[in-house]
């Protein structure tokens, strides 16, 4: 009887340190997907949050879309795109510095795989603000943050057509605001503006039509309200590294 409670025992001990060490694993690879040049293509990436989480100023029914469809199909069509070739198993970070030679079909289905997998990443609710490292750098570049905010909202308001607004840390550290076009981003060695992203915003119709309509400007407004400043300071951070 001794023997069968200590079987027991040390199977019940075994069973926990699984338990753990693949709760660490998983641990590990949530951690993982925060390198955003690195990104999985073995898996479509999870939400962070639910669809309403964002209301109201990103709409639960707007979120649902953006994300399961338009999102879920730049995922299918790049891995389509990159299957048989050299991009095949390599990082977006290479091969967004080589986009100009990949083709149409990997950049701009690799580009609206990233660029959305980073935009969920630094929206939220209920942080507190830029850090003091980050509002410092963004003093310095524009003055003030209320000027960051306009030069960033009028490159939102401002790109023709489709695209994106970014701020990024540039190769000098310092960092910069601008746009880019449809799926384009500032890894890519075809962009104009160069750098690390560590904020941006969608600005494609599909992003706000349903709560906005064509009122873009209402639009960027409201996305003050649901930064994730948590995410943009650790962004700013590794990116000074």
């Amino acid at each position: 009887m001794a023997n069968i409670n200590l079987e027991k025992k040390s199977g019940l001990v075994i069973t926990l340190m699984l338990t753990a060490l693949f709760s660490l694993s998983g641990q590990v690879t949530n951690s993982n997907t925060t390198d955003m040049e690195n990104l999985s293509t073995k898996e479509f990436p999870a939400l962070p949050y639910a669809y309403d989480a964002l209301e109201p100023y990103l709409d639960a029914r707007t979120m649902e879309i953006h994300y399961d469809k338009h999102h879920r199909a730049y995922f299918n069509n790049y891995v389509a795109a990159i299957k048989g070739t050299a991009y095949e198993n390599m990082p977006l970070g290479k091969v967004f510095s080589e986009i100009s030679k990949a083709g149409d079909p990997i950049k701009n289905n690799g580009g609206g795989y990233y660029n959305h997998v980073f935009f969920w990443r630094i929206l939220g609710k209920g942080s507190a603000g830029p850090s003091p490292e980050l509002s410092a750098a963004i003093e310095k570049a524009f003055g003030s943050f209320d000027k960051f905010k306009e030069t960033f909202s009028n490159a939102a308001k401002t790109r023709f057509g489709s695209g994106w607004a970014w701020l990024v840390v540039a190769a000098d550290k310092a960092l910069a605001v601008g746009s880019t076009p449809n799926q384009d981003n500032p890894l890519m060695d075809i962009s104009p503006l160069k750098g690390t992203p560590i904020l941006t915003i969608d600005v494609w119709e599909h992003a706000y039509y349903l709560k906005y309509q064509n009122k873009r400007a209402d639009y960027v407004e409201a996305f003050w309200n649901v930064v994730n400043w948590n995410e943009v300071n650790k962004l700013y951070k590794e990116a000074l590294k």
